[in-house]
């Protein structure tokens, strides 16, 4: 056996069972529920784990838009941005956009990952300093790295420990680039940072910010436009579509310089096939949606409280931030695994979360809480949980 084969082979054996990973395919049937592909046959399971948060990726208007646009287009756009990949819509949708959020220019990307990607490797080279929060995506650590960029890591949003870290960086390197990332709701967590304060610390230490706002647009901040929305200081915004918007792809907001430099030096923009018009489509009708009805989100947070404290009050540890995520620790991978298995059982759905995802002992389940969920899905929920372990009482 080649010695690579065995890397792989001994990586594999020493995996426990507890962090092995599998595919699941689910059908998507009414009322937001989804049927396992494979296993035993039972009643659907209710969903408590997808990130469509405004249930709009079954939206009739979201639907007609990408069948429209599915119609006039095609399928996929053929080509990169560039090249002949750039449609009516993607323009349309970057416009409209860059006015919802208040920036100067947006560009579209096909996945969340890849944007990031994008804004790593146009922000920062391996002369800059990259300080992130030591929660952030995977996607934002895998861009520093491609940058070649130093990293350092703070303590999740602990501002005191950033403004150790700028304030030491600006004192050894005066005109060395420093970029801080961010996120303004960190989806494992269910967290969100006191941007304002962290924009403030980044304008005076002079330094860059990049704030995540995958998991906020459509739902936090003023009309649903993330946490960041309004200011100063944060100099570029990754979103996504696969989120509240419930179509796919993902884009960059920021001002014309950034945006203009993204557009004729990022290879992740450039040499990739462009956002199928169809899922752009989808996008620019959900946004018309999220403006159009601006009482669901604050709707849907009251909600996240009242299940925050039907939680606690049910002996579980209240899950942190005031979002619709909502992680419930458990602790030990195999508890979360069994704990996923009795909600399934009930016919709930909700996701067993591990290392590497989260920290070791740090095992929990997302829950996610959707717009279009059914009254009375938290005394359900409650029941089928069951007592909370003792170790997790508040």
């Amino acid at each position: 056996m080649p010695p690579w084969q065995r890397r792989l082979r001994d990586g594999l054996a020493a995996l426990p069972a507890s962090r092995r990973r599998d595919l699941r395919s689910f059908r998507p049937v009414a009322g937001g529920a989804l049927v396992p592909e494979a296993g035993p046959a039972g009643a659907p399971l209710l969903d408590l784990a997808s990130n469509d948060y405004l249930g709009l990726s079954r939206h009739p208007a979201v639907l007609a838009a990408a069948a429209a646009e599915l119609e006039a287009s095609g399928l996929g756009a053929g080509g990169s941005r560039l090249v002949t990949g750039s449609r009516p819509v993607h323009r349309q949708l970057e416009q409209a956009l860059a006015a919802w959020l208040g920036r100067e220019r947006v560009l579209l990307f096909p996945s969340g990952f890849q944007a990031n990607l994008a804004a790593l490797s146009a922000l920062a080279d391996r002369h800059a300093l990259v300080i992130a929060d030591r929660l952030v995506h995977h996607s934002l650590l895998a861009g520093v790295r491609a940058s070649g960029a130093q990293l350092q890591r703070f303590s999740h949003n602990d501002l005191a420990e950033l403004e150790r870290r700028l304030a030491r960086a600006r004192n050894r390197q005066p005109d060395q680039t420093r970029l801080v990332l961010s996120e303004s709701l960190f989806s494992m967590e269910g967290t969100s940072p006191p941007l304002a304060a962290m924009a403030e610390l980044c304008r005076r230490h002079g330094a860059l910010l990049l704030v995540d706002e995958a998991h906020a647009l459509g739902v936090l901040g003023p009309s649903g436009r993330g946490l960041a929305h309004g200011l100063e200081g944060v100099h570029l915004i990754s979103g996504t579509f696969g989120k509240a918007f419930g179509s796919g792809g993902a884009f960059l907001a920021a001002d014309a310089l950034v945006a203009e430099w993204l557009l004729q030096a990022s290879g992740a923009f450039r040499y990739t096939t462009a956002l199928a018009p169809p899922l752009a489509a989808g996008a620019l009708a959900a946004l018309g949606l999220i403006e159009a009805r601006p009482a669901v989100a604050p709707a849907l947070l009251a909600r996240a409280e009242r299940w925050r404290q039907g939680l606690a009050a049910a002996g579980w540890r209240r899950p942190l931030g005031h979002g619709p995520v909502l992680p419930l620790l458990v602790g030990d991978d195999g508890a979360a695994l069994a704990l996923q298995a009795r909600l399934e059982a009930a016919g709930l759905l909700a996701v067993a979360i591990r290392p590497p995802t989260v920290p070791p002992g740090k095992a929990r389940l997302r829950l996610v809480l959707r717009q279009d969920l059914p009254q009375g899905t938290l005394p359900r929920l409650i029941e089928a949980l069951g007592p909370a372990p003792s170790s997790l009482h508040p």
